[in-house]
């Protein structure tokens, strides 16, 4: 190699995913660079996990409101894992960490790595800072990918369209409970179905949010609102009551399936960008929360190692993408698949029967990244809740995918 790297780990994308990485390998003395168009502003997404999925030394104050939710199908579930609400200001304060080197700059691509350079990150500048190992950490766009895959179908997304408001005033909405899906149509719309999603942020606000789980194309934004806007006023809330504010509004877009980063030599993606996104919930927050030490160790060992870039980052492609991991993520997209694939109206069946499933196997099927036995036990015990229907309906989606889901919204 010829010259010196930037940093030991250059990272593209100051998000969650990307400053927990660079906060851990900090911590095992590594020089981290983070690369962000934007890497001081504040993060204003609205992130939720179960408990028992966030890592044990997450600070108290991180934590923004917490309690035991509510799944209502056709039928009430009332869960029994806690589910928890962070903090986002104090989340993304918690994660910067200051001895972690910060540059302001648009990524275009990556410099793979080659017999005499380092990798690195091609900037809008023409600047290209240099690392032993590259990380993509920009989600779902994967910047630092070999491109995707031609000919590819849309790619299925989780869309949300949200209000905060005061508790009292969600309250007539939500009874004052922790709602993590309630699939009642009360917005009186055909089509796709969409649940409320209901949880507090603090003591004095509550979030309520108009959620598509997965759809292929994801649900305009605009279909969201007004479905919120007309389930808010069947509870009862004047027009006045319902904030328009864009401080006082959420809009969620993301893909819940994205291609398998196709990365250069000395590139490793990390988070949405990987992706680590289950492709069933959407969730991927705790995952990379607590997979950025275990992934910071690899790295620092390998690097002590004297190993190539292409070495050290084909040892973190190694964590990210275990065997297990592979395979517990083909069968969750399978999953999504099979949801995409039910016909509208017999969505709410199927979460009837998925939350009635023993904690453990609901457990496993959220959040077992890398157990294939529990993720199998988990679906198995499921199909055998289901109705003959949607067992059937089950079986097509497994062989046809959802080649045959409706698009109407």
């Amino acid at each position: 190699m010829t010259g010196a790297p930037a940093a030991d780990v250059v990272i593209a994308g100051a998000g969650p995913a990307g400053r927990s990485l660079a906060r851990a390998c900090a911590a095992l003395d590594l020089h981290a660079l983070v690369v962000d168009p934007r890497p001081h502003e504040p993060w204003r997404n609205t992130y939720g996990a179960w408990a028992h999925e966030l890592p044990a030394d997450l600070p108290a104050d991180v934590v923004a409101a917490r309690g035991r939710g509510v799944a209502i199908a056709r039928h009430v579930h009332e869960l029994d894992d806690e589910y928890t609400v962070l903090d986002t200001a104090a989340l993304q304060t918690h994660l910067t960490d200051p001895a972690v080197a910060v540059r302001r700059g648009r990524v275009v691509a990556a410099v793979p790595a080659g017999a005499d350079r380092y990798p690195g990150l091609r900037l809008d500048d023409g600047t290209t800072p240099t690392g032993r190992v590259v990380v993509d950490a920009t989600g779902a766009r994967q910047v630092l990918a070999c491109g995707r895959p031609a000919g590819g179908r849309a790619l299925a997304e989780q869309t949300a369209y949200g209000v905060v408001v005061p508790r009292d005033v969600a309250a007539r909405v939500s009874g004052d409970r922790l709602l993590f899906m309630d699939w009642r149509p009360a917005h009186g719309r055909p089509g796709w179905p969409t649940f409320l999603y209901a949880v507090p942020l603090d003591a004095e606000r509550v979030l309520l949010e108009e959620t598509s789980l997965a759809r292929r194309p994801g649900l305009p934004m605009a279909e969201l609102r007004a479905r919120l806007h007309a389930r808010l006023r069947g509870a009862g809330l004047a027009d006045a009551e319902i904030p328009d504010r864009p401080a006082d509004v959420e809009k969620v877009r993301f893909p819940v399936d994205s291609p398998r980063h196709r990365s250069p030599a000395g590139v490793v993606a990390i988070g949405a960008a990987d992706p680590l996104v289950h492709p069933a919930s959407g969730f991927s927050l705790s995952t990379s929360l607590r997979l950025a030490p275990r992934l910071a160790a690899v790295i620092a060992e390998a690097l002590r190692g004297g190993g190539d870039p292409a070495f050290v980052a084909r040892a973190a492609r190694g964590v990210v993408r275990s065997p297990r991991a592979r395979t517990v993520h083909a069968l969750r997209r399978r999953g999504l698949e099979t949801l995409l694939a039910l016909p509208p109206a017999e969505v709410p069946a199927f979460f009837d029967r998925f939350f009635a499933l023993p904690p453990a196997h609901r457990r496993a099927y959220l959040d077992a990244r890398e157990d294939v036995t529990a993720s199998v036990a988990a679906m198995t015990s499921l199909f055998g809740r289901l109705t003959p229907r949607l067992r059937a309906h089950l079986i097509r989606g497994t062989l046809l995918g959802a080649r045959s889901v409706r698009t109407e919204q």
